[in-house]
């Protein structure tokens, strides 16, 4: 809890044996989370054991994706806040205290990844994953006259449950792409941003989604091909 508000953590999980109970302790020991809920979408390792260890709360998500792993996250959510990260070790559990600073002055705050200072020596972010995602993040900020935006692909964020609320029938991806369409949504509903630097750490396991330069264009052209195709569905609606 946080000034009287409650606040709810939610973890996507896809074979994270290696951190996931680490990262849930962890983040517990903040003192400020009144749940933590871990989506398993469908892993393979022991992710699931790992998990029941703690007292995180356990959802089994059978539908592959980690934009449906955390949209059922935030569905099952109770808190006044919810904030949404990795379990893999890239992120540091006590960086919320930077975004409840902001949690009463925003509806949203967005982590960023890109600020050089952040990110540690051996952190999995490369020179074409940094300007990538600075490249992408300003195309979204200008096609929908957002704030001033420079990660669209950091999972560290905070929205309040208000906020939730007006875009949680507007979402629609599964796959990796949520976040930009978190991000497009908070701005189109009129919603109060703002984006902070958080540390980036190197990636305990292997990393599912930008394993190289291939799989990052990948995204990013998922990414950009999602914001045209949500202009337009404004534009025409």
């Amino acid at each position: 809890m946080y000034k009287n508000k409650t606040i709810s953590l939610v973890l996507p999980a896809f074979n994270e044996q290696i951190n996931i109970k680490k990262s849930i302790e962890e983040f517990f020991e903040t003192g400020v989370f009144d749940e933590i809920i871990v989506i398993d979408n469908n892993s393979s390792d022991n992710t699931a054991e790992e998990i029941k260890k703690t007292s995180a709360t356990y959802i089994l998500e059978k539908k592959q994706g980690y934009g449906i792993a955390i949209r059922t996250g935030l569905k099952n959510c109770t808190g006044d806040y919810i904030v949404m990260c990795e379990p893999d070790g890239t992120f540091q559990a006590n960086d919320i205290h930077k975004f409840l600073s902001y949690a009463e002055q925003f509806d949203c705050v967005f982590g960023t990844r890109t600020s050089k200072s952040a990110i540690a020596k051996d952190a999995k972010m490369q020179f074409y994953l940094r300007v990538g995602n600075i490249l992408v993040a300003k195309f979204l900020s200008y096609l929908f006259f957002g704030p001033t935006l420079s990660d669209v692909g950091c999972t560290f964020k905070l929205i309040s449950k208000n906020s939730y609320k007006q875009m949680e029938n507007q979402l629609t991806v599964i796959g990796s792409e949520l976040q930009p369409e978190i991000m497009v949504h908070a701005i189109k509903n009129g919603n109060s941003i703002i984006e902070i630097p958080v540390n980036y750490l190197a990636r305990k396991g292997y990393s599912k989604i930008t394993y190289n330069f291939s799989s990052a264009l990948v995204l990013a052209l998922k990414m950009l091909y999602l914001l045209v195709s949500l202009k337009f569905r404004f534009l025409f609606k």
